[in-house]
């Protein structure tokens, strides 16, 4: 059993911008306890301000009536009884005391010898016993330590090993490593000291941070820590959701993580940091677990070629067969399989070449909406129009009406004129019915407008425009489908003025086209 801390709340915080309110803390404590089921957390650093005092002591009350008050850690310093009291009166014990990892750091920003530095390190163990506080130790920029000064690591544990520490913790503090070298370092620590539990925090300056945890569990570490959506500063750190799919699958070892509550538990925090989560971010991104090449589509359809052991259903989400330029037949099969559609192979064919003409227009055309374009292609669709729309353009300015021009051509002549009106498809109309009035052709009503979108309300997702027009007695509807609602309008209305031109009007007197 590996061994999960989770540091969102403290080095995940660190992320620049990123600062969660107090209720959002407490929230976050209950999701990775109770939701995901993280060993431990860690979630603030001492004395570092009196919100921060705060939000620990509301963690620490919702942590003891929950039993869960030994999985909460605080980053503490090399103080005497500073941090160790403000850890007490916040309601916590345990704390994660920083030391220095390597000589420089000690020697450098300590102004200390390695014999002084270790006294003091005593001493706060010292207090934390009396005090009933549990203690691990952080060796802050262990990475360096090793590659410069390895035998101040092991001056340090030579002496530490024999208190009361529970994990000696081993950062990559700078994201340095590569897995050969982590690799090296964490079978050295084991090797020399089998007795001890060792934790790896990794940080993801070279985008190792997860390559790096997989070496360091093979060479004996017990723990390591992570954050959701891999927040952290500069590079952040390394991403739960990675590490427990790596654990799982490649190392088959155990950890106590829900899989099936990651992606919803990421999402709750992608809304809190206000960090969007990468579209291609393994495990929880939006897009990675959805095919977009058809040959992938016709492959899962011939005994599942394109699955992994990474099936979308572990992490409570599901597969999904992106519709675009790149689609192909057995793609746009899986989405009318989903919804329950069934298609002849020329309007298959139809429905394929429409697809491939939107997906030049967006990146993805979404399940939701396929129903709008098979309506758009089967329903009403014109091959060979007598009326072609050449042309058009809006003009808009604040305090003037909208002005459009519009160039068409009915058999073959071409016609432009221009109008104002009250909005921009007013004013096409307009424009449209001067042609019309100039060539005494007659013109329908308009009865009703009306503007669809398939659910999501996403900003990019295609607009379907539906007017209801009555013409010698006869209503009927037309629909045009497009990315911007005036234009889906005009497609509508080329649709409705070619049906009168070829006079295909519907026999009934209420028809749903």
């Amino acid at each position: 059993m590996i061994e999960i801390m989770d540091t969102t709340l403290r080095d995940g915080e660190q992320t620049s911008g990123v600062s969660f309110a107090i209720e959002e803390k407490v929230s976050i404590a209950r999701l990775l306890l109770e939701d995901l089921c993280v060993d431990r957390i860690e979630v603030a650093s001492a004395r570092v301000s009196d919100g921060e005092f705060k939000a620990v002591q509301k963690i620490a009350k919702w942590a003891k009536a929950k039993g869960h008050i030994d999985k909460i850690e605080v980053l503490g310093f090399v103080d005497g009884k500073a941090s160790l009291n403000w850890i007490t009166e916040a309601g916590c014990n345990v704390v994660n005391l920083l030391c220095k990892g390597s000589l420089k750091h000690c020697k450098y920003q300590l102004r200390l010898t390695p014999e002084e530095h270790l006294a003091r390190i005593e001493e706060v163990i010292a207090n934390a016993q009396e005090m009933g506080i549990t203690v691990n130790i952080y060796l802050e920029d262990w990475s360096n330590g090793m590659t410069d000064s390895e035998d101040y690591i092991y001056l340090l544990l030579d002496k530490l090993q024999f208190l009361p520490i529970k994990r000696f913790m081993l950062p990559d503090t700078l994201g340095i490593l590569s897995p050969d070298k982590v690799s090296e370092f964490m079978k050295k620590m084991v090797a020399r000291y089998p007795q001890l539990h060792f934790d790896f925090h990794a940080h993801n300056d070279y985008d190792l941070a997860v390559a790096n945890v997989y070496e360091a569990i093979k060479a004996g570490a017990k723990g390591v820590h992570v954050t959701l959506n891999g927040l952290g500063e500069r590079a952040g750190n390394a991403s739960l959701a990675s590490v427990m799919a790596l654990i799982h699958d490649h190392l088959h070892l155990k950890t106590h993580i829900n899989e099936s509550n990651v992606y919803y538990v990421s999402k709750v925090i992608e809304s809190y940091s206000g960090v969007r989560i990468s579209k291609n971010m393994p495990i929880i991104g939006d897009n990675v677990f959805t095919q977009v090449a058809g040959i992938h589509a016709d492959g899962d359809k011939k005994k599942n070629l394109y699955h992994s052991n990474l099936k979308p259903e572990r992490f409570d989400r599901l597969r999904e067969y992106a519709l675009g330029k790149t689609s192909g037949k057995a793609n746009i099969l899986n989405n009318l399989n989903a919804l329950g559609i069934e298609l002849d192979d020329e309007s298959m064919a139809k429905v394929t070449a429409r697809i491939i003409e939107l997906g030049d227009k967006k990146e993805i055309v979404s399940q939701e909406e396929l129903p709008y374009i098979i309506s758009d292609v089967l329903k009403n669709g014109m091959e060979n129009p007598d009326i072609q729309m050449l042309n058009y353009s809006f003009s808009l300015a604040d305090g003037l009406r909208p002005t459009a021009t519009v160039k068409i051509s009915i058999k073959g002549e071409v016609y432009q004129q221009s109008s104002v009106g009250d909005g921009q498809y007013h004013a096409f109309s307009k424009a449209m019915y001067k042609i019309y009035k100039l060539l005494n052709k007659p013109t329908p009503e308009l009865l009703d407008y009306a503007v669809v979108i398939p659910p999501g309300g996403r900003t990019d997702a295609f607009v379907q425009t539906i007017i209801t027009w009555k013409y010698e007695g006869k209503a009927f509807k037309t629909r045009g489908l497009d990315v911007d609602q005036t234009v889906a309008a005009i497609k509508a209305t080329m649709k409705m003025l070619n049906m009168i031109e070829s006079g295909n009007i519907p026999s009934m007197r209420y028809i749903e086209l």
